[in-house]
């Protein structure tokens, strides 16, 4: 059995293991590659190892860059199965077609303002193949044993967001962890991650490998946001995530009017994907920590724009206001429009709720850049820049390590550390040697092991 690493090494995005024996291929996650334009370069490049080829894909939950890349495959011709969680084909329902969507408008507004070096600037794939991709998606429930050629597998619940899991992948007495996204164990939304079985090998996600989480009380953070905006009759803009974290914060500003903690402002949804996956969110409540009546009071008390008429007409809409919409790095979406009518406003606020990756436009504002490129033009950033921390959905390195050892694996566990940025990789690393007995490496782009098959 052998495994290559096609993805989510060296680096935070483009999630892609491909798992081989002698007569079996299965894809674990197939994602886009996100962030700076040499890795999103890699999306356009052929088809590595023939993965449009294989057996089967198993995701391990619905963010783009671990699942987003499966309508290339499609359109190159796969026609497997594609296995996740329900809660994980629910939003791949929502998130692949949007996705699409969302390509078509950006190749035609870079062609119609010439802003494209391409003559006809095309998307990686459109809403229609998104469409035809979801066919492939099966259901599997979490602890359900499933075969696919003779490689048994696994998800058990991973925490993070709807329907994440980590995969638990064995053949010939050679057992296999693959983490997944691992979240955190007092998340205020998600339930904890499971600790996992004994393996021989795990593949561990170290995105914030170097980091510890803020002991901040984020219910704070956030009240005092909204306060300090709201006195200076601002706009708080929220680039948020469609999936996890749009939910959370809705829950949380919710609340915290209720409390009389922050004023009753008005609030926009201002994402057509993330009103979906709220009413999915509402609809399998048996998967996180928010109750039937706390999803009724956040669709009762936040303004749903679905058309492009309706986020439009925010702008008309009175200081000081909410919005929250995507995307939550300022790579796309309707934000880029609420940061045009509000960015070089010194009263307004953007307020980022989660990691930015290296060379997104959140990542840029983060760091304190004077202007951005939007659509073209150069916009200055005037409005106050606030990051709220302790939102994250993914443990930090100290959680990580307590979630390790509740966890049944062998002092000679071998560890692969993927997903995270170099600095993130090598701090997780160092802190597992020292405090471990695992056999720790950093898995490299393209890096092939060949295990032993009695483990």
């Amino acid at each position: 059995m052998r495994l290559t690493f096609l993805g989510a090494s060296e680096t935070v995005t483009g999630s892609k293991y491909l798992l081989e024996t002698d007569t079996t291929r299965v894809l674990i996650d197939c994602g886009l590659f996100q962030g700076y334009k040499w890795l999103r370069e890699r999306n356009w490049q052929p088809i590595p190892l023939g993965i449009n080829e294989v057996d089967a894909v198993v995701l391990t939950h619905a963010h783009l860059d671990h699942s987003g890349y499966v309508p290339v495959l499609y359109a190159h011709g796969f026609r497997g199965p594609v296995y996740g969680h329900y809660g994980t084909l629910g939003l791949c329902q929502i998130l692949w077609p949007d996705s699409g969507r969302i390509q078509e408008e950006d190749a035609k507004f870079y062609k119609k303002h010439k802003l494209s070096k391409h003559r006809e600037p095309r998307p990686l794939y459109d809403e229609a193949t998104a469409d035809q991709a979801l066919t492939l998606l099966r259901g599997v429930e979490y602890e359900e044993v499933f075969q696919i050629g003779d490689i048994t597998l696994r998800l058990q619940p991973a925490g993070h967001i709807l329907g994440a899991a980590s995969i638990i992948a064995e053949h010939q007495g050679t057992r296999i962890g693959f983490s997944g996204d691992v979240g955190r164990p007092n998340d205020i939304l998600m339930k904890p991650p499971k600790p996992l079985p004994e393996v021989d090998y795990l593949l561990l996600e170290a995105t914030y490998g170097d980091r510890r989480h803020t002991d901040e009380d984020p219910w704070q953070q956030l009240a005092d946001v909204v306060n300090e905006t709201a006195a200076a009759g601002g706009v708080l803009m929220i680039p948020s995530f469609a999936v996890g974290r749009a939910q959370l914060l809705q829950h949380m500003l919710v609340t915290l009017m209720k409390e009389g903690r922050i004023p009753r402002l008005p609030m926009f949804l201002d994402s057509p994907m993330a009103i979906s996956v709220s009413q999915l969110y509402d609809e399998q409540c048996d998967y996180h920590r928010l109750s039937d009546a706390q999803c009724d009071a956040m669709e009762g008390a936040v303004i749903y724009t679905h058309s492009v008429e309706e986020s439009k007409a925010i702008a008309h809409q009175g200081a000081p206001h909410i919005i929250i919409a995507g995307s939550g790095m300022a790579t796309g979406g309707r934000i880029l429009h609420h940061f045009k009518h509000w960015l070089s406003d010194h009263r307004s606020t953007v307020l980022f709720s989660g990691h930015q990756a290296g060379g997104t436009r959140g990542a840029k504002m983060a760091q304190g850049v004077e202007r951005i490129k939007l659509h073209g033009q150069w916009l200055p950033v005037k409005a106050r820049i606030r990051q709220l921390d302790g939102l994250s959905g993914h443990a930090d390195y100290a959680e990580l390590g307590d979630w390790l050892k509740q966890s049944a694996l062998p002092a000679n566990t071998k560890v692969y550390l993927v997903h995270g940025e170099p600095d993130a990789l090598e701090a997780m690393s160092d802190h597992l040697k020292q405090t471990t007995s695992y056999d720790v490496h950093v898995a490299a782009y393209r890096q092939v092991l060949h295990f032993n098959n009695d483990g």
